[in-house]
């Protein structure tokens, strides 16, 4: 393994991270597990950033995508492709958008840059209205718009973007509010932002946030939002690459927890849909999507393979509602990572909503983030057979877990356990 990460260094840039001191090489993986090299076998709790979003080598979407492959593998979107028109009926049908159309990419960044594209070009704006310690992909449009310091490497952007309070519940001037008080105190924030600027295209915004942290805003916040932008004629997109599918329990998508005034112009989806293979895309009502003036195709995006993978994913999701299991396990897991985060002097807050958990760590005693101990958690928790990511805005303060939503409860169990002794250790 030494020898791979050294060819890996030598090859690949300095800024493309990898998790741990000795990075591992996972080779297989079945239902839960995945197996590195060595042989040494680890609950998945983060699912390749929670892309795996099933199960390992699901038996339905490893046959659909051989099935598949075996017929052509690719074709573009200068042809026909029925995969990929089934697919985006049953999206089109489930994103709750009327009139929908759906085109698919391959990334959630490529997915934003075109919701991107979409919301300038409708509006004839370029001005773009995002949230603090917000992500929203890496391409250049994308890290124009994150509000995440870490994970933004350039102040040059094609976009002019104004960022909004409202991402984060716990930390900031709002804080100490109510829900009540600190919904309106966001939109107190918005209104008076837009009297300051000329017409924005578009908010864009993750329901919960990913890369931030798994922080959660208090239902109804881009309910009201939205009460703000309709006023000035703003799209409202909302970036579920990390919500969607179901993962949060309670909704399919992340935006239900904001209904209020109805579905988001714009949807962009990726991860989850693929188990693993390269699917993203865009949902928005036709007026939207089809306002482009000029020819356009995607090579890759909707593919006949991740298409077919798609397909099979999202019907074993549902007929096995997983969404139900996300909610069932997730609560079972928040309330049992609570009780952990309670007796350590580390853990600031346990937060999250089905299997998107956060658990934010301090220096003990203060409020002060503590990135070395998320570092070392994480390595511990490795050792102990366990993976789980990291992140949130303040010094990448975060441990962040969200396994297949085909967890159990012995695994839920197992993997709390493995968590317990790791912050002991940090």
């Amino acid at each position: 393994m030494t020898d791979l990460h050294g060819r890996h260094r030598a090859v690949l840039p300095d800024w493309l991270a990898s998790y741990y001191r000795q990075p591992i090489e996972i080779t297989h993986g079945e239902g839960r597990y995945v197996w590195d090299a060595d042989g040494n076998r680890y609950l998945d709790f983060f699912g390749g950033i929670l892309t795996t979003m099933t199960a390992h080598a699901l038996p339905e979407v490893t046959k659909a995508v051989s099935e598949q492959a075996g017929r052509i593998v690719h074709s573009s979107t200068l042809y026909l492709n029925r995969p990929m028109v089934e697919l985006a009926e049953r999206i089109a049908t489930l994103s709750g958008i009327p009139d929908a159309r759906v085109f698919f990419t391959t990334s959630g960044t490529e997915a934003n840059d075109t919701a991107l594209l979409l919301a300038t070009a409708h509006r004839r704006s370029n001005q773009i209205l995002a949230m603090r310690n917000s992500y929203h992909g890496r391409s250049f449009a994308a890290v124009g718009i994150t509000g995440n310091r870490g994970w933004s490497p350039t102040g040059l952007s094609p976009l002019r973007t104004l960022y909004v309070h409202g991402g984060v519940r716990s930390r900031g001037p709002y804080a100490h509010l109510s829900d009540a008080r600190f919904i309106e105190a966001c939109v107190a924030d918005l209104e008076d932002l837009l009297g300051h600027t000329r017409d924005a295209a578009a908010l864009i915004a993750e329901p919960i946030q990913g890369v931030g942290g798994f922080t959660v805003p208090p239902d109804g916040l881009y309910a009201a939002f939205r009460e703000v932008l309709d006023r000035h004629g703003i799209l409202w997109i909302s970036d579920e690459v990390q919500t969607g599918w179901g993962r949060t329990g309670d909704h399919f998508w992340g935006w239900q927890a904001h209904a209020g005034n109805g579905p988001p112009d714009i949807l962009t989806f990726a991860k989850g849909i693929g188990n693993g293979m390269s699917v993203g895309g865009v949902v928005a009502r036709a007026e939207v999507m089809n306002c482009l003036d000029a020819n356009s195709i995607s090579t890759f995006g909707g593919s006949p393979v991740t298409m077919a993978a798609g397909l099979a994913n999202l019907t074993y999701l549902l007929e096995h509602d997983l969404q139900g299991n996300a909610r069932r396990i997730g609560g079972l897991l928040l309330e049992r990572l609570r009780a952990v985060g309670a007796q350590s002097p580390l853990v600031r807050e346990v937060r999250g909503r089905g299997l998107m958990i956060g658990v934010e760590l301090v220096k003990p005693g203060t409020d002060e983030a503590n990135p070395e101990a998320v570092a070392a958690v994480l390595e511990a928790a490795r050792e102990g057979g366990l993976l789980i990511g990291k992140g949130g805005g303040h010094d990448t303060s975060v441990l962040r877990i969200a396994p297949p939503l085909s967890l159990n409860v012995t695994e839920a169990e197992t993997g709390a356990a493995i968590l317990e002794q790791a912050l002991r250790a940090g």
